[in-house]
């Protein structure tokens, strides 16, 4: 049905069309976009073409660890906090109650859309149960690494978001919705900088960062923005309106079923929306999740399908078999962190990881990204299994092991598929995919059982192609 309208309408509006005309996405009134591997898929590139379609835009984790581009109207905006609903001028955007926020990179995020034809004033909300980041988590997060060590670092991004969701589980934090009360404020202010201070031993200018806070504070309660995130939400729900989500990071990255320690410090999958958001699980009728067509991470931590070595940012030895092809995905892909400017190492597919993936999250389909990177590989090999190196027992679809020691003790079972050798960049019909390349995303289909209903082809929003399902 789809591809029989594709000369007629844009391949951007048939993005959208995919939301309403696929059987998931046919009354979908709250829909997830969450990565499935370790971030840095592309989520923002979906989010942003689906929340055209959508009157509520909503954050719901993490802070401004997270990184993507949005356009409109020919300009770049890099967002790391805000929703990409904010380039719409119909939707209303929220940072749920899952976030932490950090006030003066938000304010620094606006100053972007001032004298733009985009206008935010009205349309931008902060839960008032959402806890407030502040430049001290960010030196807290500095020394943490520091006193890890050499060699026992995490790799965090030092955005402070890690000590901004411990001083919330150690009831040490202060929520947006204090702000309302500066008075009150303050006093929680310099209670909390004092026990930071005891824990961790940095000088801080109190005075001087409240008097911020005091004109952040008068923005915020003249502009409207702190709201009760709960009750606005689901009463946008109850009046019919439709809420598209954009998950931070990853599902390999959530605090609980990632790969501890090397994970983020919020729940990064589904339930995250109902414990981030306020949302009840029956509210939430489609779950996307987005792949790239090889696998990356940045930072340290396992990593079984890593081609990368020493010298293209990763943990294999220099020169160790497939560094060439890493050094290439990297290369091609432009693996480069948008929050962090760190290389980002690369590796073939992973299935295993993505049927865990599935089966946290429930997949209703998946966006493929970044399939022209692989455009050039005259092979391309999809880890389509693990194994005990130990006792040589393939796990289960599904499981992974839960600690490092385990995970390195994995070999990975490949599948070994022909390339298609030729350009793929920009196309926006399936028909016009090669042969190979319908191959591939067919077996990334059937190994995961879930429907690959985008493929990116491209950076560019118009740069994707929909998958025709029967």
């Amino acid at each position: 049905m789809l591809s029989a309208v594709a000369s007629a309408v844009s391949p951007l509006r048939l993005c959208r069309l995919a939301s309403t005309a696929a059987t998931p996405f046919a009354s979908s009134r709250v829909t997830a976009v969450l990565g499935a591997q370790w971030g840095d898929e592309g989520k923002g590139k979906l989010a942003d073409v689906l929340a055209e379609d959508y009157d509520v835009v909503g954050r719901f984790n993490g802070g401004a660890n997270a990184g993507h581009t949005v356009i409109a109207d020919g300009v770049k905006y890099a967002f790391h906090l805000l929703p990409c609903g904010l380039v719409y001028p119909h939707t209303l955007n929220i940072l749920g109650n899952g976030t932490v926020i950090h006030l003066p990179s938000m304010f620094d995020e606006l100053a972007q859309l001032d004298g733009t034809s985009v206008s935010w004033e009205g349309r931008l909300k902060l839960s008032n149960r959402a806890h407030l980041l502040f430049d001290y988590h960010q030196i807290i997060d500095g020394v943490l690494e520091e006193r890890r060590g050499a060699g026992k670092s995490l790799g965090t991004t030092k955005k402070g978001i890690g000590p901004a969701y411990a001083s919330k589980a150690l009831r040490l934090g202060i929520r947006v919705g204090d702000l309302v009360d500066f008075d009150d404020f303050a006093a929680k202010f310099r209670s909390a900088v004092d026990s930071h201070q005891k824990m961790y031993g940095f000088d801080y200018g109190i005075d001087d960062e409240l008097e911020r806070y005091r004109a952040f504070a008068d923005i915020l309660t003249n502009g409207d923005m702190i709201v009760d995130s709960v009750a606005y939400v689901n009463q946008a729900y109850n009046d019919g309106k439709r809420i598209i989500l954009e998950g931070a990071n990853a599902a390999l990255l959530d605090l609980d079923y990632g790969t501890y320690p090397f994970v983020t410090s919020s729940p990064t999958t589904v339930g995250g929306v109902c414990t981030g958001l306020g949302l009840a699980p029956g509210k939430i009728e489609c779950t996307v999740g987005v792949v790239k067509a090889y696998t990356t991470r940045v930072g340290w931590g396992p990593f079984p399908t890593e081609l990368t070595d020493v010298n293209a940012g990763g943990e294999r030895a220099e020169g160790a078999p497939g560094a060439d092809i890493g050094a290439h995905l990297q290369s091609v892909g432009g693996e480069i962190g948008v929050t962090t400017g760190r290389k980002r190492r690369c590796g073939w597919l992973d299935i295993p990881l993505l049927q865990y993936s599935n089966m946290v999250n429930g997949y209703s389909a998946v966006n493929v990204t970044k399939l022209d990177v692989l455009d050039d590989l005259e092979t391309i090999k999809i880890g389509v299994a693990y194994r005990d190196s130990t006792t040589g027992e393939t796990l289960a679809p599904g499981h992974m092991p839960s600690t490092i020691a385990e995970l390195a003790r994995v070999e990975v079972v490949y599948e070994e598929v022909p390339g298609w050798q030729s350009s793929t960049q920009g196309i926006t019909e399936w028909a016009e995919l090669p042969p190979n390349a319908q191959a591939y995303i067919q077996r990334m289909e059937d190994l995961l059982e879930v429907p690959m209903t985008w493929i990116g082809t491209g950076p560019g929003r118009d740069e994707m192609v929909i998958k025709p399902h029967a």
